[in-house]
């Protein structure tokens, strides 16, 4: 399988279980405490612009096609389909302590929470999901407090510093020391793909001032402005107090491989949606 890759860097795995493949990143597979996974648009049974592997009960796709996606991305990655816990995005900051009693919800039962963009937990065997055609899926691993979080992050989200969120309430929550942590940034648009407005690009440079210099925003010759997600949350989770080495950050753009990964840009929103799965073994 031919990728479209913006660099060398080896963050991310490429594995498949029959007609399933899925990203994996070895930083979190090194803890051995995880089971992980980024799906591609392969491997499901659903057709047309949400063919073949969309994860999304909101997409209009056939429901049914939808659980038997969910399930092949279970059997895949290795976890019981039972055991998800899905969020409910809506571009915010608000994180959800998940606990046993949430096992299922959005899937196997209803949810009761709404306007959630990040889940965290300690609970072994419970599988966070949250969905993506373009924001950046940040996962987070503390193998020392026993605990993880998965959080999406587009454009607001980042700008508010949801991995630095993120890290906080697990720090609230599990007394993680943010040092200990593994944490992967997955496949996203890139900045090459990205322009945004003047208003949003001068938001990011006042928020990453610091920053300014290392074409976190750039502006080409016709006078449009790109924005660097990956490197923005890349900067808020190191001032949170990730440590470099065990960052990992991707080099696949959804939108640059729209034949492979569904892209709201690439697609104007005629797509359906990836997920990133973590649970706690």
């Amino acid at each position: 399988m031919e990728w479209n890759v913006k660099s060398d860097a080896n963050a991310m795995q490429l594995k498949q279980k029959g007609e399933v493949p899925y990203f994996v990143f070895p930083n979190l597979e090194k803890t051995h405490l995880v089971r992980h996974g980024f799906s591609t648009r392969f491997g499901g049974v659903s057709k047309g612009h949400l063919s073949e592997m969309n994860l999304s009960y909101t997409r209009g796709d056939n429901p049914e096609y939808v659980t038997e996606n969910f399930c092949r991305m279970a059997d895949a990655i290795g976890f019981l389909p039972e055991s998800l816990v899905l969020s409910q995005q809506t571009h915010t900051t608000n994180i959800r302590l998940v606990t046993k009693e949430d096992k299922g919800k959005g899937f196997t039962k209803p949810l009761d929470y709404e306007n959630i963009d990040g889940l965290i937990t300690n609970v072994p065997g419970l599988t966070l999901a949250t969905f993506y055609a373009d924001c950046v899926p940040l996962f987070f691993v503390d193998p020392v407090s026993r605990s993880i979080g998965l959080s999406h992050a587009g454009w607001r989200g980042t700008l508010k510093r949801m991995g630095a969120k993120t890290v906080a309430q697990m720090v609230r929550e599990f007394h993680t020391e943010p040092e200990h942590l593994r944490v992967a940034i997955g496949p996203s648009i890139c900045q090459d793909c990205y322009e945004v407005s003047e208003e949003v690009a001068a938001e990011f440079k006042k928020e990453f001032a610091r920053y300014a210099d290392e074409r976190l925003v750039y502006r080409t010759k016709e006078g449009k402005y790109h924005l660097n997600l990956w490197r923005a949350n890349e900067i808020a989770l190191l001032e949170a107090g990730v440590r470099q080495k065990y960052l990992s950050v991707t080099n696949v753009c959804t939108c640059c491989n729209p034949d492979k990964l569904f892209s709201h840009r690439a697609s104007h929103g005629m797509r359906g949606n990836l997920a990133a799965f973590l649970q706690l073994l």
